[in-house]
C-alpha cells in the first residue's frame, strides 16, 4: 500500500457508501500488515478504550485501524481533545473520521467547531480527506455497474437500463437489489446474466409486501399469512427463494434500523419500520435469521423439498413469533 495517512476523514452522507469506502481502506491496510479493526459512535463520545487504542504505543502492539462513526456528533471539548491528539501520529493507529451529516449545494454542512479545527485544515492539504456527496442520477449508473462488477453480475439486453431506472439514488437499496439478483441467477453454482425478467422481482415488491407478510407472522394471522404465500405458488413459480431474498433484505433493513444505522426505506413505511425492529430486538432478528439460514441449507443440501422448506419456514416463524414477548428486548 501507499504510506498510511496519519489519519483520515471520511466525509459523507451515504452510510452504505461510507462503509463501502472505509472497507477498502482497511483491505488495503491488511494486505500489508495485521490490523485490529475497532468502531465507535460519536453519538455516544469517546470512551477511554477509544483513547487508549489512539495513544498507547508498545514494542508488540498490533496496529489498529480506529473508525468513529457519525463523528460530527462528538462534542466541542472532544473534538479539540482529538485534533491535539493526531497531531503527534501514532505510526501503530490509522484514524478514520467519518462525517456523515448532510450536504447542501454540492457540499458538506459541518458543525463550525469541526469547520475550523486545525486537524481538517491539515488532513486537506495532505490529501487525507474523502469526500463524496452521495448518488444522484448521474452517478447512479456508474455506481451500480461498479458494485455489479465486483460481485461477479453481468446485464443482457437493457436490463441494466431498466434496473437503473427504478432505483432510488440510495447505495444502500443498490446492494439490496443486486445481492437479491445475486440469488436469483445462481444456477447450481453457476453464474448466469441478469435479463429483464430478473426484474420482475424488484418490479413487483409492493405486489408482495414482505414486511406486510412479516407483520401478519408477528401479529399470529396464520391464515393471512398461508394466504399469501400460496397466492404466490399458485402464480406457477416455487416461492420459496423468492421468499427467502426479500425476508433477508427485509432482515437486513430492520436490523440496520434496530443498530441505528442509515438505511433506504420508504418515508410511508419508516416509522411502521422502526416500530417492528424495536418490537423483534436483536434476539428476535437473529431468530429470523436462523430461521432463514435453515431454509436454505435444507433444500441446498437435498434434505428436504423446497415445498417442505417452505413449510417449515412458515410454520416455525408463526411459532416462534407468536412468542415473540418472551424474547429480550434490545434498549439502547
Amino acid at each position: 500500500m501507499a504510506v498510511q495517512p496519519g489519519f483520515t476523514f471520511c466525509i459523507c452522507p451515504d452510510s452504505a457508501l461510507l462503509r463501502q469506502h472505509i472497507d477498502a481502506l482497511y483491505d488495503e491496510a491488511a494486505a500489508g500488515a495485521a490490523w485490529e479493526q475497532h468502531i465507535f459512535w460519536g453519538d455516544e463520545d469517546l470512551s477511554r478504550q477509544f483513547w487508549d487504542h489512539l495513544t498507547l504505543q508498545g514494542l508488540f502492539s498490533t496496529a489498529r485501524f480506529l473508525v468513529v462513526r457519525h463523528a460530527q456528533n462528538l462534542p466541542a471539548e472532544s473534538w479539540k481533545r482529538l485534533s491535539s491528539a493526531l497531531a503527534r501520529p501514532n505510526p501503530q493507529v490509522w484514524p478514520v473520521l467519518c462525517l456523515e451529516g448532510p450536504w447542501e449545494k454540492g457540499q458538506p454542512k459541518l458543525p463550525a467547531a469541526i469547520a475550523k479545527l486545525p486537524c481538517l485544515s491539515f488532513a486537506d492539504k495532505k490529501g487525507w480527506v474523502w469526500r463524496a456527496p452521495g448518488l444522484d442520477a448521474r452517478s447512479l449508473r456508474r455506481h451500480v455497474q461498479a458494485r455489479a462488477a465486483a460481485l461477479g453480475l453481468v446485464f443482457e439486453g437493457d436490463s441494466l437500463d431498466a434496473l437503473c431506472a427504478g432505483l432510488p439514488a440510495e447505495a444502500a437499496a443498490v446492494e439490496s437489489e443486486l445481492n437479491k439478483l445475486l440469488l436469483l441467477t445462481d444456477e447450481g453454482g453457476k453464474r448466469r446474466p441478469v435479463v429483464t425478467g430478473d426484474l420482475r422481482t424488484l418490479a413487483g415488491v409492493p405486489e408482495f409486501n414482505v414486511f406486510a407478510l412479516l407483520g401478519d407472522i408477528l401479529s399470529g394471522q396464520s391464515r393471512k399469512v398461508w394466504r399469501a404465500v400460496l397466492t404466490e405458488q399458485a402464480k406457477g413459480e416455487e416461492p420459496l427463494f423468492y421468499l427467502l431474498v426479500m425476508l433477508q433484505r427485509e432482515a437486513r433493513q430492520l436490523w440496520q434500523l434496530l443498530a441505528g444505522e442509515q438505511t433506504y426505506v420508504r418515508p410511508a413505511d419508516l416509522p411502521a419500520k422502526r416500530q417492528a425492529a424495536a418490537r423483534l430486538g436483536a434476539a428476535g432478528l437473529a431468530a429470523l435469521w436462523d430461521a432463514m439460514h435453515a431454509a436454505e441449507l435444507g433444500v441446498k443440501s437435498g434434505r428436504v423439498s423446497p415445498g417442505q422448506a417452505l413449510d417449515d419456514l412458515i410454520g416455525g416463524l408463526t411459532l416462534l413469533f407468536s412468542k415473540e414477548s418472551s424474547l429480550p428486548r434490545h434498549r439502547r
